[in-house]
């Protein structure tokens, strides 16, 4: 879709009028050019969050480009709240959803290097519910169920227990989707007025959906908030705190947490969901799953900035360290970024041929087949209201997108404009 001049006047003007937060902690900032980027390039990434609004996809975004660990590009487009006309500004908190599993999966990697846990480890040696796991079956596999509705089955018990690895990959089958999942729903229902010391070990009576370690298949929140529990059982430290002080102070990272200070509550960014009719419509408040301030949800509960996320991604891009604080050792991170399941992360798993998945990130493979312009390596993931970040050590560089409304199509437009700007 060709700009109109009316939009690029009024995104011009959104960025004139946004007042400039006062940032904490942030990347140094350099030109494009310096890092082997083009500016006039990177601009395509305005052009393209200037079309995504015009459709009617997103209310607006922050987005972020780091390169040599330097920031080359950051730009905050569109509104914070349209209705109550509040231009996006960059320091913005953004509900960050599933891009809390891989700083939970962090969590676990600092445990693991310092000898509190393996990911061989059985789940049972933390939460001892975990013992003797069985496993759902449908007694018809051609079976269509209604929404809510179990369907007739039986349970075997599984071969073999559940590891930290199974939770880190998704493939332990607990709560996944399947049959189990139901099951799951009438029998242990997530409850977000307990505490994870309360509430995960109901869930050890939950029926996977497959054999462990079988199948790649997604547990939206349930598996890495069973790791949120192991954190706190092999740390002796409540998951919120341990992130706290192990990670986010020595990240600088000050606006990342599981709840939003009420003298912060202004900088939340709206979400919006689109219509039927194609239109973005607003959503108040947050859906119930994250409507909690007790159960720390490692899976999917974190706020935070571009500024903070950045820090974090950029940790990981540097093989563990962040401005002298070593958060983890280089081939902690290198494990992180390997693909630990095989070929289970493709075409059965309804993903691409290229792809694998590490812990707690997918990891490209193959660019070619994986029809991606990341860099072979590349690593990252995204959350359910449309944050997206990777990064790619072939190319030296992270990319970050900060926006409150899933788009079908913007994740990949994202990564080729800024894949484009790659000049050196």
């Amino acid at each position: 879709m060709k700009r109109t001049a009316p939009l690029f006047l009024l995104s011009s003007l959104i960025s004139f009028l946004a007042p400039l937060p006062l940032l904490a902690d942030t990347l140094p900032e350099t030109s494009a050019e310096s890092v082997g980027l083009s500016s006039e390039r990177l601009g395509r990434i305005n052009d393209l969050i200037e079309r995504y609004m015009a459709d009617q996809q997103i209310s607006g975004a922050v987005t972020m480009v780091a390169r040599h660990g330097q920031i080359a590009h950051v730009e905050s487009q569109g509104w914070m709240d349209r209705e109550e006309q509040k231009p996006m500004r960059r320091d913005a908190i953004f509900r960050m959803a599933s891009m809390s599993k891989p700083v939970t999966a962090v969590a676990i990697l600092m445990l693991l290097e310092e000898g509190k846990l393996r990911l061989s480890d059985p789940l049972s040696a933390f939460i001892p519910e975990f013992t003797n796991t069985q496993v759902a079956v449908a007694v018809d596999e051609n079976a269509r169920p209604e929404p809510g509705e179990i369907p007739a089955h039986y349970t075997v018990p599984a071969q073999r227990e559940i590891t930290l690895r199974d939770l880190l990959t998704h493939t332990s089958g607990l709560e996944s989707g399947g049959l189990g999942g139901r099951i799951g729903n009438r029998i242990a229902p997530r409850d977000t007025t307990m505490n994870l010391e309360q509430y995960i070990p109901t869930l050890g009576k939950v029926p996977l959906d497959f054999q462990p370690g079988t199948q790649w298949r997604y547990s939206a929140l349930t598996g890495i908030e069973v790791l949120g529990r192991v954190v706190e059982v092999a740390s002796g430290m409540t998951l919120d705190r341990f992130l706290q002080e192990r990670l986010f102070e020595p990240l600088g990272m000050e606006d990342t947490a599981f709840t939003v200070p009420a003298d912060q509550q202004s900088r939340l960014v709206m979400r919006y969901e689109r219509t039927d009719e194609g239109q973005l419509e607003r959503s108040e408040g947050n859906p119930g799953w994250l409507d909690t301030t007790t159960l720390f949800a490692g899976g999917a509960g974190l706020y935070s900035s571009a500024d903070d996320y950045i820090r974090f991604a950029q940790m990981l891009a540097n093989g563990g360290e962040l401005d002298g604080q070593r958060i983890l050792g280089l081939r902690t991170v290198e494990l992180m970024a390997s693909n630990h399941i095989g070929d289970l992360y493709g075409p059965d798993a309804n993903r691409a041929e290229g792809l694998g998945f590490g812990l707690a990130v997918e990891v490209v493979l193959d660019p070619v087949k994986a029809d991606t312009r990341k860099g072979p390596g590349s690593f990252g993931w995204g959350g359910a209201f449309g944050t997206y970040y990777w990064v790619d050590p072939h190319n030296d560089l992270v990319g970050l997108l900060m926006v409150q409304t899933p788009a079908d199509g913007l994740r990949p437009d994202f990564v080729n404009a800024v894949a484009q700007a790659i000049v050196e």
